[in-house]
C-alpha cells in the first residue's frame, strides 16, 4: 500500500528528576548533599533516506515516541541521558505542525517543610527510597504525596491543535535531519542548592517534560520529469520503456493507482527519474477522481512531460486534452505553468492518429513530439529532448 500523507503524534522523553541524598560514611556521619541530577530526555529527529518511498509504516504506527532520561542518584550520580530515535522518511517529504507543541517551562522545585528533628534526616537516603521507620518516614510519605500532587497540579496540557496548519521542515535531500520533538531537561539535585549559608539542602528539581505535538507528513515526489496526461494515455507504458521501472499496465483507465519513479540511463554515465502520476480528469483539482491526492507529486518535477492520447481511443479529443490538463494545473497551482513542458502525442501507430496530429497543431500551435510508447518508434528523440529542456 502507497502512502504519502499521514498525521502522527510525537512525544519527546522526559527530563529526569533531581536526588536528594546525603553522603554518609564510616566515622563521617554528617557528610554534606550528594544528590545527582537527572538525565536529558531524547529527541525525535525525522532523518531523510533515500532508499525510503514512502509513509506506510507511519500509517500503521502513528506514535513517535523517545526514552526519558534516568532520575539523579546518590553520591553524585547523575541519571542517564535519554537516547535519541531517529525515524526515517522519505526524501521529499514535508512536515506541518498541527498543534502548539506543549512542554512545561522551566523547572518545577520542590522544598519539603522543615524537619522536626534533625537526627531524623541522617541516614543514607534518597527521595522515593522509605527511611528506616518512626517520625523520619512519615515525613518522607508526606514529602511524596506533596510532590506527586505538585506534578500533577503543573502537568503539561494536551496538545492545542492549530487553525490551520504550519509549514516546519521540508526534507529534500539524502540525510537531511530534523529534530521534530525536544527532549526535556534533567532537574538538579540537591548538590546543586548547597551554600555555605544552606548546607543541608534538601530542594531537587523535577525534569522537564519533553515536548508533545501532532504533525503531518506529506511526500511529494522528487523527480525530473513527471509524466501528466489523461487515464489512458500510455504514461506506464512510456515509463516502462524508458526505465527500469516495471508499472502495470492494462488496457483500462485508472491503472496506475500510486506514483511510480524510474530511473533513465543517458549517455555519459548521467541519469534522470521520471515518475508516472496517476491519471488526471476534469476537476481534479477539486478533489475528483485520484488526481487531487497526487497532483502535489507534479510540483516537485523540474520539466513537465504532457502525454497527449493522439488516436482518441476513449472517444476523446487530443486538443481538448491539452488545454483541460493545462487548466487543471493552472487551477492547482499556477506556478506549475511556469515549468518547462514538452508536448508529446502518443499511439502515432494507429491509422487516425496523424489526422488528429494535423487539426491538433492548427487548434494549439505548439512543438509536437511524435512517438509509440507500444513499439518504442520516436523514443530516442524524445530522450534528448527531455535531457536538453533539464535546467
Amino acid at each position: 500500500m502507497f502512502v504519502d500523507k499521514v498525521r502522527i503524534r510525537a512525544k519527546a522523553g522526559n527530563g529526569g528528576n533531581g536526588c536528594v541524598a546525603f553522603r554518609r560514611e564510616q566515622f563521617e556521619d554528617s557528610g554534606g548533599p550528594s544528590g545527582g541530577s537527572g538525565g536529558a530526555g531524547g529527541d525525535i529527529i525525522l532523518i531523510a533516506d533515500k532508499n525510503i518511498t514512502d509513509l506506510s509504516d507511519y500509517h500503521f504506527s502513528p506514535r513517535l515516541v523517545a526514552d526519558s532520561g534516568g532520575h539523579g542518584q546518590g553520591k553524585d550520580c547523575s541519571g542517564r541521558s535519554g537516547k535519541n530515535k531517529f525515524f526515517k522518511v522519505p526524501i521529499g517529504t514535508q512536515v506541518y505542525r498541527l498543534s502548539k507543541p506543549t512542554r512545561q517551562l522551566g523547572y518545577q522545585r520542590y522544598r519539603p517543610a522543615a524537619a522536626t528533628e534533625e537526627e531524623d534526616f541522617k541516614n543514607p537516603s534518597m527521595l522515593g527510597i522509605p527511611y528506616r521507620t518512626g517520625r523520619a518516614k512519615q515525613a518522607l510519605a508526606a514529602a511524596e504525596a506533596a510532590a506527586d500532587a505538585e506534578s500533577i497540579a503543573t502537568a503539561p496540557e494536551a496538545p492545542v491543535d492549530l487553525p490551520e496548519r504550519e509549514l516546519v521542515a521540508d526534507l529534500v535531500e539524502d540525510g537531511q535531519q530534523y529534530v521534530l520533538a525536544s527532549g526535556g531537561g534533567g532537574g538538579r539535585g540537591n548538590t546543586a542548592f548547597k551554600s555555605s549559608s544552606h548546607q543541608t539542602p534538601r530542594e531537587f528539581e523535577y525534569g522537564e517534560p519533553g515536548e508533545e505535538l501532532h504533525v503531518e507528513m506529506e511526500l511529494k515526489t522528487l523527480a525530473d520529469i513527471g509524466l501528466v496526461g489523461f487515464p489512458n494515455a500510455g504514461k506506464s507504458t512510456l515509463l516502462s520503456k524508458l526505465t527500469r521501472a516495471h508499472p502495470k499496465i492494462a488496457a483500462y483507465p485508472f491503472t496506475t493507482l500510486t506514483p511510480n519513479v524510474g530511473l533513465v540511463d543517458l549517455p555519459n554515465y548521467t541519469r534522470m527519474t521520471m515518475a508516472d502520476i496517476p491519471g488526471l480528469i476534469d476537476g481534479a483539482h477539486t478533489g475528483r477522481g485520484l488526481g487531487y491526492d497526487f497532483l502535489r507529486h507534479i510540483e516537485r518535477c523540474r520539466v513537465l512531460l504532457i502525454l497527449i492520447d493522439m488516436a482518441g481511443v476513449d472517444a476523446r479529443k487530443p486538443w481538448d486534452d491539452y488545454k483541460q490538463l493545462l487548466d487543471e494545473l493552472k487551477l492547482y497551482n499556477k506556478e506549475l505553468l511556469q515549468k518547462p513542458r514538452i508536448v508529446v502525442a502518443n499511439k502515432m501507430d494507429l491509422p487516425v492518429a496523424k489526422k488528429n496530429l494535423a487539426a491538433f497543431k492548427r487548434k494549439r500551435k505548439v512543438p509536437v513530439f511524435n512517438i509509440s510508447a507500444g513499439d518504442g518508434t520516436g523514443l530516442t528523440k524524445l530522450l534528448l529532448a527531455l535531457r536538453k529542456a533539464l535546467p
